[in-house]
């Protein structure tokens, strides 16, 4: 079959939305991205397969990513009739089970994370209530209400966790490919871009440039205009774009093809790296499913519009997440920067204009496209509009994505959704941005979310990752770890980026291992300013962001390390040890048995102690302790 008009689209959709909503039997939808996979997820699927192979009345289906990471393996089970319920940290040992449950009216309250009062995505609001009159499950919270859920709003995210990512039909029935054709046959390209400009989007890469103009600006061009997808994903801890690619990639296919409608393009390429291969395979799956429903290739839905899109694995270089890298690594050249005094919408790729925007940014075009530009402009602040994604990692209670209007405070999503810091430890800086980000500090924790606040603290949005620090984090270890990601990193081509990240390195390493002195912190500031201003692309002129911010805000830190010769933190080895408490100490022998070098002596029930000749300050002995008795001095 191939779609001609949105008749067509409505008549998938009206086809396939039943088994979304009111599935025949028992439907069993279990979280198959990357997440849920290194949680368990495919072996409880395969146990869930085979247990029901046959059963007619139950259905085993995958989706993508829900977002909450932590409580992975997620699955979702719901009948026509009633309540859709989720249900967390099922593996194959557990899903059977799950199901009986289930079926016997869902009783296992702390296998249950919620049941979902309305499962319908942010395109969906023609429909009514897909699950009206249904009773909910008393003693069970609503999905909505859970906290890491209350102050989402999806759009980037719509699907994931709801729909099959390999089922181009579950696509189309939460209304995909509805604003792609809407716009071809009724919209005239210049009016595409208006509606992209009025919305607000930025770019959701990094830099946040606007991405209308940017659109407006490669339709001007003459010659082979091009669209590339950046799916290089590669700032440690962060993986929006991986999740989408991996739960909901058909959305990324329509916004590239409404970007090349709007700026007069044949040709689009998806640059994403190699070390995402279920997102590779999930995006070769979803291109042959457009082709095949002609939504891809030549005169499509009856135009004289051609499209096609193809994939390029990067090899994982950080640095080619910079435009002019990737586009020469497209080129098969080496992925290295060059100046941008030409900008590549005007000679990009081969020379000719080129978009280019991210996954994320992709997603957001066709619920723009079809809810209009006010709808999406009024989320978010005065210059940062619509939603972000952001994914929380490192000290932080619930791990995942969440997605929330731009201004939402930093501690709405570290503490109201990520549930603040586990262990009952205290906050110290959350970094944004990636590697290149700054170190925020607690006192900043009311500030809102957007392109110019965190620019205004000395931190920038990157792509949206958001590492969480607590009271055991050595910030002067922090610069130092991130220094040494970019040193690696570096293509190595402009003076300022190779050496002065280098040089910084090396006094970094110096302060931490008890070596630092007088004139340390000056110099790391004046290398800093100089590797800012003269290197000649964004890593460079971003990469001192983390020494910068945490000279700025935990100076205090840094003299410790050169003057005192202490690591308060416990991180930096010369210059900490452990002690045992012998007040606190209850000789209950955890440490005892944990350590792996016998550094540890004591008799049950009275004071231990730490042998220093034989401990290597590994800090097992200081997690285990639950009497506190463990002291870093």
């Amino acid at each position: 079959m191939k779609i001609a008009s949105a008749k067509d689209l409505e008549k998938i959709r009206k086809a396939y939305a039943p088994s979304l909503y009111h599935p025949e039997g028992i439907k069993i939808n279990v979280g198959m991205a990357s997440c849920g996979i290194a949680a368990g997820a495919l072996e409880a699927f395969e146990k869930a397969v085979e247990a029901f192979e046959d059963d007619d009345r139950i259905n085993v289906c995958r989706t993508g990513c829900i977002g909450f990471c932590e409580v992975e393996p997620l699955v979702e089970i719901l009948a026509d009739g009633r309540p859709r319920v989720l249900y967390k940290n099922i593996t194959a040992d557990k899903i059977i089970e799950a199901v009986e449950d289930y079926q016997n009216g869902a009783s296992k309250k702390k296998w249950i994370l919620g049941q979902m009062r309305d499962p319908r995505c942010v395109l969906e609001d023609d429909l009514g209530n897909p699950i009206d009159k249904i009773e909910p499950i008393e003693g069970i919270p609503f999905l909505e209400d859970v906290p890491f859920y209350k102050n989402q709003v999806k759009v980037a995210l719509r699907n994931c966790g709801y729909i099959d990512p390999d089922e181009i039909d579950a696509y189309i029935a939460k209304k995909g490919y509805l604003a792609f054709i809407d716009a071809l046959h009724n919209q005239e390209p210049k009016k595409i871009i208006e509606t992209i400009k009025d919305s607000g989007l930025r770019g959701r890469g990094g830099g946040g440039f606007p991405t209308g103009i940017k659109w407006a600006t490669a339709a001007k061009h003459y010659g082979d205009r091009y669209i590339i997808c950046n799916a290089d994903e590669g700032d440690p801890g962060a993986y929006m774009d991986r999740s989408i690619l991996e739960g909901d990639p058909h959305s990324v296919l329509e916004g590239m093809l409404i970007a090349g409608y709007a700026i007069g393009s044949r040709q689009g390429y998806i640059y994403v790296r190699n070390e995402y291969p279920l997102a590779v395979k999930r995006l070769l799956t979803a291109i042959k499913q457009a082709e095949s429903y002609g939504l891809l290739g030549d005169n499509i839905a009856g135009s004289d519009f051609s499209f096609h899109i193809k994939i390029s694995t990067g090899a994982g270089a950080f640095v080619c997440g910079e435009s002019t890298a990737l586009m020469a690594s497209l080129e098969g050249k080496v992925g290295r920067p060059r100046a941008k005094y030409v900008h590549t919408v005007e000679k990009g790729f081969r020379e000719s204009p080129t978009n280019l925007n991210n996954v994320e940014t992709y997603a957001n075009v066709p619920a723009i496209v079809l809810k209009g530009a006010g709808w999406y402009a009024g989320m978010g602040t005065e210059h940062s509009k619509g939603t972000k994604v952001f994914s929380l990692v490192g000290k932080i209670q619930n791990t995942g994505l969440v997605e929330v209007p731009m201004g939402a405070s930093l501690k709405q999503i570290v503490f109201d959704i990520g549930g603040g810091v586990p262990k009952k430890k205290k906050f110290k800086a959350v970094q944004t941005g990636g590697p290149s980000g700054g170190c925020i500090p607690e006192r900043f924790l009311d500030l809102p979310v957007d392109y110019q606040k965190l620019a205004e603290v000395g931190s920038i949005m990157g792509s949206g990752g958001m590492i969480v620090m607590d009271q055991d984090t050595c910030m002067v270890d922090v610069a130092r770890y991130f220094l040494d990601f970019l040193k690696e990193e570096s293509c190595g081509q402009c003076n300022p980026c190779r050496e002065g990240i280098k040089q910084m390195l090396d006094i970094l390493t110096s302060i931490c291992q008890g070596n630092g002195k007088d004139g340390d912190i000056e110099l790391l500031e004046e290398l800093g300013a100089m590797v800012q201003k003269f290197s000649l692309c964004g890593l460079g002129t971003s990469a001192p962001n983390p020494v910068l911010t945490t000279i700025l805000y935990f100076r205090d830190e840094y003299e410790q390390h050169i003057h005192d010769k202490k690591c308060c933190a416990g991180v930096c080895k010369e210059l900490f040890h452990y002690e045992i408490d012998a007040e606190a100490c209850t000789g209950c022998q955890v440490c005892f048995r944990k350590c792996p070098q016998d550094a540890v002596s004591g008799e049950k029930k009275k004071t231990h102690s730490i042998d220093q000749t034989k401990c290597i300050k590994c800090g097992i002995c200081y997690e285990g302790c639950k009497f506190d008795a463990i002291k870093i001095c």
